[in-house]
């Protein structure tokens, strides 16, 4: 399988990757990590609710400001994310965030780098991987990656609101149907990363009610490896909700960084 040409790029300028602050929590700092069909302008709701910390938006080798380098794989990315914590985060290191791709990244962080982390909420992760009929349509929509309307039928598919969804498409243009086929590849084959179980921190997983029932049934062997993870439902979202709702996201992203609590909304998985 070939890689297609990149396609247009989204129309704003680059997002920054980092986002300094004069608040009160100015000192210390969150890592919003990137899903896999975007890039990490996808945290600006996110970034703007939470003014008052020091915020991160890294962008993942491929994505973004990034889309001419090659994806590598998982642990490159989580070495990757672990330097640009060391390199900028108050301290050195960062409360994580990881979304989708990004909270699969974030579970290597976990296993390869604890010391750059203070806590970890991923959301979305198919741990147990990703297999039979869902696998080959994952595998057949490959096909069509380079063009628009597959874009535009995934922005309804994840529920996004209607003012996200052109961006959303022009960003998916560019990033190369060769990194897509080795990053999918590697996520749906899924598994627990090696070392995960020695990770102390705190750690919340969570699953959107209405997104794919592969990310709920990954919980048990999250719970196997770090049996001190907190495993929630996110009621009615679908897989991007910090996007779909992103005051809820970021009010329960706050809770957790701040008071190592789980926003009261989210439902025991």
């Amino acid at each position: 399988m070939t890689a297609a040409a990149p396609g247009p790029a989204p129309t704003t300028p680059p997002y920054p990757v980092e986002h300094p602050s004069a608040g009160p929590h100015a000192g210390t700092t969150i890592a919003l990590v990137h899903g896999g069909n975007v890039a990490n302008w996808m945290w600006e709701p996110q970034v703007a609710g939470l003014a008052d910390f020091h915020v991160l938006t890294p962008h993942l080798p491929g994505f973004g400001a990034r889309a001419a380098e090659t994806w590598r794989d998982l642990d490159a990315a989580a070495d990757d994310l672990a330097a640009t914590i060391a390199d900028l985060a108050r301290g050195g290191r960062a409360h994580v965030v990881g979304l989708s791709l990004g909270g699969v990244v974030t579970t290597r962080l976990l296993a390869r780098h604890p010391d750059v982390v203070h806590s970890a909420l991923i959301s979305g992760v198919p741990l147990a991987g990703v297999h039979g009929s869902t696998r080959a349509l994952a595998d057949l929509q490959l096909r069509f990656w380079d063009r628009r309307w597959f874009w535009r039928v995934q922005a309804r598919a994840f529920g996004l609101p209607a003012d996200s969804r052109e961006l959303f498409v022009s960003h998916g243009l560019t990033v190369s149907r060769a990194n897509a086929v080795r990053l999918m590849r590697e996520v749906y084959d899924g598994g627990v990363p090696t070392g995960l179980d020695r990770y102390r921190g705190p750690l919340l997983a969570i699953a959107g009610g209405r997104e794919a029932a592969v990310v709920r049934s990954s919980f048990p062997a999250l719970r196997r490896a770090v049996p001190h993870a907190t495993c929630r439902i996110a009621p009615g979202m679908h897989h991007a909700w910090s996007i779909e709702d992103a005051g809820l996201f970021t009010e329960v992203v706050r809770r957790w960084v701040c008071d190592g609590v789980v926003d009261p909304r989210l439902q025991p998985a």
